[in-house]
């Protein structure tokens, strides 16, 4: 695998970076050509001189290592992300669809079983009953803690889904047990469920949800959830989860590996238990 040297602001032409990045977040050549409005032809000439630039075989390999020099997920800037949730003058990105599969990929969280079922089941009776009791102080204290159901009413009406609960359970260990479903307007239905701690590293993911297969934790605030999803190592989304002071309310807002934010830009939960 080659290593992509430092690169000068010249080195690349903006077009250049700009297709690199939506390569980076999942684009095809045609999907880019699409969006952008240009030819195939045109496209695949821009990556050519890209990698003509910068030594590099792969376009995509090209892509991966100019958004690892980006580091996108070691640092998030809370506020600046809140302010562009609530800007309505910032235009939206053109070629964004909501289409089913991105829908579903909104509102999916980590996955993967992880049970405290299984510590308790080996642990003496003393011990299982202090960790059910610090787990329930963990949960009375976490602003996170209980289900939520999405405001769907919020969503383009014929691209809503039909509805999507999350419910964060946090563990006696520090982690957080998140449980999702969402059900599509044609009956189907998603399950999400993972057990991750807010350190970064990523899980892997169980369900029956494809797109994404590990995800990785944040907490910069008890009422902040920052969720990084990816796929074969490629980032796919990040989102933050933020609770309203009252405890009653609470929203996501995302933002694709492209950059792309899809309207609405924050989605609001209400709190249901």
């Amino acid at each position: 695998m080659s290593t992509l040297p430092p690169l000068s602001p010249a080195a690349l032409s903006d077009k250049e970076r700009e297709i690199l990045r939506l390569l980076a977040g999942g684009h095809t050549v045609k999907s880019i050509a699409a969006q952008l409005g240009r030819s195939e032809a045109s496209i695949n000439e821009r990556l050519r001189e890209a990698r003509r630039k910068t030594g590099v075989g792969s376009s995509r390999e090209l892509a991966r290592q100019l958004a690892a020099q980006k580091i996108w997920d070691d640092e998030i800037d809370l506020s600046p992300l809140a302010s562009s949730a609530e800007d309505s003058s910032v235009p939206r990105k053109s070629g964004f669809v909501w289409t089913k599969g991105r829908i579903a990929m909104a509102f999916l969280l980590p996955a993967a079983a992880l049970g405290l079922a299984l510590a308790a089941g080996t642990a003496t009776l003393p011990e299982a009953a202090q960790t059910a009791q610090t787990a329930q102080t963990a949960q009375a204290t976490s602003p996170l803690a209980g289900r939520w159901s999405l405001d769907v009413a919020r969503l383009p009406e014929d691209e809503r889904p039909a509805a999507v609960t999350i419910t964060f359970t946090p563990q006696a260990d520090g982690r957080m047990h998140t449980l999702v479903w969402i059900e599509n307007r044609d009956g189907g239905m998603i399950k999400a469920e993972s057990t991750a701690a807010p350190d970064g590293v990523a899980v892997p993911v169980g369900g029956n949800f494809a797109e994404i297969d590990s995800v990785a934790l944040r907490q910069p605030a008890p009422d902040t959830l920052v969720m990084t999803l990816a796929k074969g190592g490629e980032r796919v989304s990040t989102r933050v989860y933020t609770v309203a002071k009252n405890g009653q309310s609470m929203t996501e807002t995302i933002i694709w590996a492209n950059g792309e934010m899809p309207e609405p830009k924050a989605l609001v939960f209400n709190r249901i238990g």
